[in-house]
Order: structure tokens, then sequence, then C-alpha cells
């Protein structure tokens, strides 16, 4: 028998109302278990508040005035094939109808499919489809619950499926995968073409002679970019293109999609970064870029007005063939060839500390952060943050999540200015680190409150508690030990240099990378740490 919306809704009751982790993936893997195997896609797809799955392109484009605007018809309340209620292939068939609606009284359409797939709910179910359309269903399952709920209803492995969501990044294509074919089958996951993985990272380094000792006297550096990290796919003509938070920005950014096209391959997976330059040719302010990635509507105009320039740096795939296994040289040999040598990332293998530093010197003269130093023989490991990749920056920062923030005074006034840093915990919660009203202009400090205010859960006056979801480059002097916050640390002189859209909370800086950063700053002055 399918199984049936309200089932789903039941569960997501029950979800809602367990607070033990335990509990959570118990429920939620006996719910796994019941599934058919075409209904695993959409069970995971709406159980993460998307009506469709992370890797499929499709929206539905409905606001919530239109389900405002939806009433009740008159339908059958146990439609045919499903006998129990609405089935969850009822309301996929549903979600696909409305994203193909397209053209002159597609409006209408939309708003009647709708109606129609509310008039055969109950109240639980109407609800539960509105947090599914608008993606807040809020259930716990993303702090690295789903993937363990998962392997227990497979009864499979956790670090296999942890590793085929880094490949894949999508639960919704690894869960049919872990049900139907159990290790094996998760274990034969690898990279695929339309289907985003997460992208490897770089771990700060105090120095370029740091960075050459970590990785044995040799290393490959590269410029870093002040710009966003892109992940870019193309079989045959099509290309599709994911941000670092593997949001798909195919629309937004058409000059890398027809460069992409011109690459002489079958298939491809590359990793880049786009930077938004001016008529001179220099980078531009992270914001403008940001501008281009939000961009929806006068896409073309927006490219004139802000250029893009690509600059790739790893090739994944590549007619067929995953190359994530291969040596960085060998990845390297591949772009090259594939690019002619074209849009790629400023490079030089040094093995002596004065070249490093003439190369940091002109990257920084053209106007970019740093370098990054890449370990010749290193694999690309997707989601993976360590020593085989290392940044080095002019600057220390860190990447921290707004948890609160306080109101303003004097000409901040009427602004949330105040805000509450924190850096990545244990089990998905942040540990504070500090306050800073410092970085951002005043037209930033506008549209932060704005933003704040509508992720606001308390307020006593005075200071206003947000979900911790924006996420800001925090600069710093010195970390110092401080009793006054459960981390244990407070950033010193703390001060915003960029609001990071293209980062999710999971991507803060962690405090054990935070206590790592206290512990090399001492050892670089010569001083022992207290225990």
């Amino acid at each position: 028998m399918p199984t049936t919306l309200a089932v789903l809704a039941d569960l997501a009751r029950d979800l809602a109302q367990t607070r033990s982790r335990l509990a959570k993936v118990e429920l939620t893997a006996a719910f796994l278990r019941r599934l058919d195997r075409d209904e695993v896609p959409w069970a995971i797809a709406f159980l993460t508040g998307r009506p469709f799955p992370a890797s499929d392109p499709r929206v539905l484009d409905v606001a919530w005035r239109t389900l405002a605007g939806v009433g009740p018809v008159d339908v059958p309340a146990h439609p045919t094939g499903s006998a129990g209620g609405l089935a969850l292939t009822d309301v996929a068939a549903a979600f696909e109808a409305i994203a193909v609606a397209r053209g002159p009284g597609s409006r209408r359409r939309r708003l009647d499919v709708l109606q129609t797939l509310f008039g055969r709910s109950s109240a639980a179910e109407r609800d539960l489809l509105a947090r599914i359309i608008h993606g807040e269903m809020r259930l716990g399952l993303q702090e690295g619950l789903l993937p363990e709920a998962i392997a227990r209803a497979a009864g499979a492995g956790e670090a296999l499926v942890r590793r085929a969501l880094l490949f894949v990044s999508d639960p919704a294509v690894v869960a049919p995968i872990a049900l139907a074919e159990g290790e094996a089958g998760l274990a034969a996951v690898s990279v695929r073409v339309f289907v985003p993985l997460a992208p490897m990272l770089a771990e700060p380094a105090p120095s370029l002679e740091e960075a050459l000792r970590m990785h044995g006297g040799r290393t490959a550096l590269e410029f870093k970019y002040d710009g966003a990290r892109v992940q870019i796919h193309k079989q045959g003509d099509t290309v599709r293109v994911w941000s670092r938070r593997l949001t798909e920005v195919t629309a937004s950014l058409p000059e890398i999609t027809r460069l992409a096209q011109a690459f002489p391959a079958r298939d491809a997976i590359l990793d880049g970064e786009v930077v938004a330059v001016d008529p001179g040719g220099r980078p531009l302010p992270f914001q403008e870029l940001m501008r281009r990635f939000r961009r929806v509507h006068g896409v073309e105009a927006s490219a004139e007005a802000v250029p893009l320039v690509l600059h790739l740096f790893d090739c994944l795939c590549l007619d067929g063939r995953a190359l994530v296994e291969l040596p960085y040289v060998g990845r390297w040999e591949a772009l090259a060839a594939l690019t002619g040598g074209d849009a790629l990332a400023r490079r030089l293998v040094v093995a002596e500390l004065g070249a490093a530093e003439r190369f940091r010197a002109e990257a920084l003269a053209a106007g970019h952060e740093g370098l990054v130093a890449k370990a010749l023989d290193s694999p690309y490991t997707p989601g993976s943050r360590g020593a085989r990749w290392l940044k080095v920056k002019v600057a220390e920062t860190v990447d921290c999540v707004i948890v609160a923030a306080d109101r303003g005074s004097g000409r901040r006034r009427g602004w949330l200015s105040n805000y509450h840093l924190a850096v990545g915990d244990r089990e998905g919660q942040f540990a504070p680190v500090g306050k800073t009203f410092k970085g951002l202009t005043d037209a930033e400090f506008r549209a932060m409150t704005a933003r704040l205010e509508g992720l606001a859960t308390s307020d006593d006056g005075y200071t206003v508690t947000v979900r911790p979801e924006v996420v800001v480059e925090v600069a710093f002097n010195e970390i110092q030990r401080s009793p006054q916050y459960s981390s244990g640390f407070a950033l010193r002189f703390a001060r915003i240099t960029r609001i990071r859209t293209d980062k999710a909370p999971g991507d803060a800086t962690s405090l054990a990378a935070l206590r790592a950063l206290y512990e090399r700053q001492f050892a670089a002055k010569g001083r022992t740490t207290e225990v």
C-alpha cells in the first residue's frame, strides 16, 4: 500500500515533539524502512523541507499569498490508489505539475493543482504541505540526524552514508541506494555529473614558511581570490553551476555557462572561483559579487554592469572518469589540457620561501587575499578541511555565526548593531566568542537589522536572540582566554570584514579550529599557553 501524507504528518508531529536525538533517529529510520524505493527520494525531500530532491533543479514558485488564496474544493477524500489517504507520490505528481506550469494562464493552473491538493488534505496535512513548499520544516533532522537515520534504516555503517553524502550531497539520492543496495552500494558511490558534491576546503596556516614545512618543502601555490566558489557540471552543451552551499546559480551566471560550454569535453565537473571585476580587471568588493548571485531578473544587463572572471583550480571528473583519487598534480594537468590554459587560477610550484613570498606579494598587489598552498600528492576529499590545502592570508580571520544582537544607541539607534558572535561546537550547537559593532556600512546595518528581526526567537527589549543562520567573516587582533564565554575564548578587537551569504552555519569555524589558532599564536610568539 502506498505511504500516505498522513503518515508523514504524524512523523513530523512526533519529531517536533521529541527532544531525544536517539528517539528522532529511531522514528525516522522506522519510517524509511516502510517506504517503496520510488517513494524514498520524495520522502527525504519533504522531510528536509524541499518540494523536490536537492539535486533536482525544478522550483514551485508558489508565494505565501498564493497559498492564502487556496480554498476547499469538492473532491474525494480518498483518491484512487491511495486507500489510506493522499499518497506521497500524489503530492510529488502535484508538485511536478506546478513546476511545469508556464506561460499564459499558468498561475491559474498552479492554483487549480494546489486547490485540488489542499482540498484532499486534512488540516495537519495542509500545514505540512505549506511547510514543505516554503522550506519551514524545522524537525531537527538537519543537525546530522538524517545520515544516522538512513544508516539505521539500511543496517549500514554511518561512516559509509556520510562518505556517500560528501560525493553526491543529496540525501534523496543516497537513501535509496542505502536501503536497496546496502554497504556495497554506498561504497560504490562516487562523483556524478549534475549531482553537486561538497567542496574540499582549506585550513588556515600561520605563515608561508609553515605551509612549506607541512607540505614537505615543496607545494603548489594558487592565488586566493576574494570571490565565490563555484562547481561547474557539464554534459554536452548542458551546463549547470552550483555555489559553495550547493545552491544552483546557473541562471545568474550566463557568461560562466557559455565559457564552460566551449570546453572540449563530453562531460566534466570543475571547481573554481568567480570574481567580480571593475573595467580595469581589479576585483570588486565581495558584496558586488553576491548581488550577481542573487539576481533572477535582468541577468544579462547585470552581467554587463558587473562582469565576472572565472578562475578554475580543479577537475573532479572528465569524460566519464572520476579524478578525485588522483593526486593534485594529475588533476591540474587534466584541467590545463581541457581549458587550453584559459580561465585557470594563477599558480606556482615552489620549494623556496623567497619565491613563495614574492608570489604572495604579486597576489596582494593584484588585489587578492593571499595564497592557497596545496600538497602536490593530495587527492580531492569532498567536504573535508585539513592540512592538504592551506590558506595563507595577511590578516587572520574566522567565520562566525551571529546568535544574537543588541539594540544600538546614538547614531545606531533603531538598528540591531552589536552582534554576538559564535563558532561551531559539537552537536550542531554554537559557542560564543565575543561581540562586535565594527565593520559594516550604514546600509549593511539596516539590511542586517531587517534580516535578524526576521530570524528573532526572543527579545528582552535590549538583546534579540536569533536563529543561527547568518555567517560573517571576522578579523581580530588576538584570541584570548575568557571565562566570560562558554567557549572559553574571546576575539580581541573583532571586526566584521564581510557577510558570508555563500556560507551556511555549518561552515563556520569550529571551536576546535579556534583552539588550534589560539595555540599557534602563542607558539609563534615563543610563549607557552596556560593550562
